[in-house]
């Protein structure tokens, strides 16, 4: 039996703030069959934007706890449900493409001759600069900005860890926050700029986002905030000492998960 077409719907749903998504993404949301969703897409956007009989599956991963939904499982949902004719949002927290599973996804779309479309999002760097007032290339303060990650930190050789010392680049590192004592020790060994800083900013944009500088200066005699099972993203660079003096929100003390305390709020809201 052939099998009919529907499509498939790529995209970033934002950092956490339910309102930090794309007039575009939020009308496919609206208008799904299927919701696929990341551990880190706010259960209230899609509590109170999907449709009431729209079927959300929850496919996220959160390696540090074990949770993880194989990519193999996400491809096959993603063929199958596209090939009943239904229309299906992938929908990933923050962008769609800047470190996600999205290259392994648009192949199994394109050998099974499925339509789709890639609508960006804003990324968690974003995000996270513009809620603690940390502007990631302010002019005299930073030449520019990468966006990395330490997930495979054993291979990153000397040569490298000179140059994220010594550059005038703010250096953003998501899902790293496991290794947020090795990165401080390495810069630290490597010369960076004692002035320069660190910020530990944690749920960024949620509303129990919590925000750490530190300047390296402080980090030879300072201990280190322990890591928490929470979305944790690192900036380093001289831009983070703009944070006190442009910080604009009051953050949260509290040590929960926005994303696991409110993962109930939309499987409630749609009956699942």
């Amino acid at each position: 039996m052939k099998l009919k077409k529907g499509k498939v719907i790529l995209a970033g749903a934002g950092p956490g703030d339910p309102e930090l998504i794309s007039v575009k993404a939020l009308r496919y949301l609206q208008q799904a069959d299927v919701v696929l969703t990341d551990r880190l897409v706010s259960p209230e956007l899609i509590a109170q934007n999907a449709r009431k009989d729209a079927h959300v599956i929850y496919v996220g991963k959160q390696c540090s706890r074990g949770i993880h939904t194989p990519q193999q499982d996400i491809n096959e949902l993603m063929v199958e449900l596209a090939g009943e004719g239904l229309l299906v949002l992938r929908l990933k927290g923050g962008d769609v493409s800047l470190f996600s599973n999205v290259l392994d996804e648009l192949k199994v779309l394109k050998e099974y001759r499925i339509p789709y479309e890639i609508i960006p999002g804003i990324s968690a760097a974003f995000g996270a600069a513009a809620y603690t007032g940390i502007p990631l290339t302010a002019r005299e303060y930073s030449r520019g900005v990468r966006f990395l990650t330490l997930f495979d930190i054993e291979s990153v050789n000397e040569q490298q860890w000179n140059d994220w010392a010594l550059t005038d680049d703010t250096l953003v590192y998501y899902m790293s926050g496991q290794k947020l004592d090795a990165l401080v020790s390495k810069l630290l060994n490597a010369g960076i700029d004692k002035n320069k800083g660190i910020a530990v900013v944690q749920q960024a944009t949620t509303p129990l986002q919590k925000t750490q500088v530190f300047r390296f200066e402080q980090l030879q005699n300072t201990l280190l905030p322990e890591f928490a099972y929470v979305p944790t993203l690192l900036i380093v660079g001289s831009v983070v000492s703009l944070h006190d003096e442009f910080k604009w929100i009051g953050e949260s003390q509290s040590h929960k998960s926005y994303f696991d305390n409110h993962i109930n709020t939309y499987q409630n809201a749609i009956g699942i």
